[in-house]
């Protein structure tokens, strides 16, 4: 369960950072609450998880998620640049996070 817990935090962790792009600055309400909920709901699964996942490999995962989710994110809906070294460099994200849980 602690695992399930920890990848939705991750995911929340994309959703809280697009929410801070999309607020410009805290200037727009709306995605400022989302950006707020998001970061609390995120912060509290990570350290649900830290009760049984040791905290280098659930903060690699937690980290490696949102980065991956938000970049990918950019990519797809708020049209950063997509490029090859961009797209392996994700993937050298990825390979790190499942080497840390094949190792943990």
């Amino acid at each position: 369960m602690a695992w399930v817990v920890l990848i939705l935090s991750g995911l929340l962790e994309t959703v809280w950072a697009l929410a801070l792009e999309a607020s410009r600055g805290f200037t727009r309400p709306l995605p400022s609450l989302v950006f707020l909920a998001a970061m609390a709901l995120s912060m509290g699964g990570l350290a649900l998880a830290l009760r049984s996942i040791p905290v280098g490999t659930a903060y690699a995962v937690w980290v490696g998620i949102g980065a991956v989710g938000t970049a990918a994110a950019g990519m797809v809906w708020l049209g950063e640049p997509v490029s090859v070294g961009r797209i392996v460099c994700l993937l050298l994200i990825i390979g790190g996070v499942v080497g840390l849980n094949l190792l943990s």
